[in-house]
């Protein structure tokens, strides 16, 4: 990513934070309006999971100048993601449907120019999930043919 893409990924996200459990609850209505079968995967309530993708995104948005910083924590997510049965497909699907949230939640602010630097950043955090989640499946499948 470039520093002016972080830059207007870090200025839109504080536009959202008056908004954020609203935008968090918008994002699963418009996740499981797009995929309804991915509700299964989801335990808890909507309001909390909400809550929780929030302060997930904040988190990442904060440290994307330095991103080495949180990649422990991205490999964390995605092995838990595949835990709970997320495949490379899912990342698509959750792509899209980030996207088109930021644009209902930024309304007007929204642009082209805004949408490419959150497509790059979820790019980078959906990629590390991927990778880590594919690395623990290879450890699980090594240590399933030892047993």
């Amino acid at each position: 990513m470039t520093t002016q893409q972080i830059t207007l990924v870090q200025e839109s996200f504080t536009w959202l934070k008056p908004i954020a459990q609203q935008a968090g609850e918008l994002f699963y209505k418009n996740l499981f309006d797009t995929a309804p079968q991915a509700r299964a995967m989801f335990k808890q309530p909507i309001a909390a999971q909400a809550g929780k993708l929030m302060y997930t995104l904040g988190y990442v948005v904060s440290h994307l100048h330095h991103p080495e910083t949180i990649l422990q924590d991205v490999a964390k997510l995605g092995q838990r993601h595949h835990q709970y049965g997320a495949q490379p497909a899912h990342y698509d699907i959750v792509g899209a449907v980030l996207l088109d949230t930021l644009a209902q939640g930024l309304g007007k602010r929204w642009n082209a120019e805004l949408k490419q630097a959150w497509a790059m950043a979820y790019s980078m955090v959906a990629n590390a999930m991927m990778e880590a989640a594919s690395q623990e499946s290879a450890s699980a499948h090594r240590q399933a043919a030892v047993a």
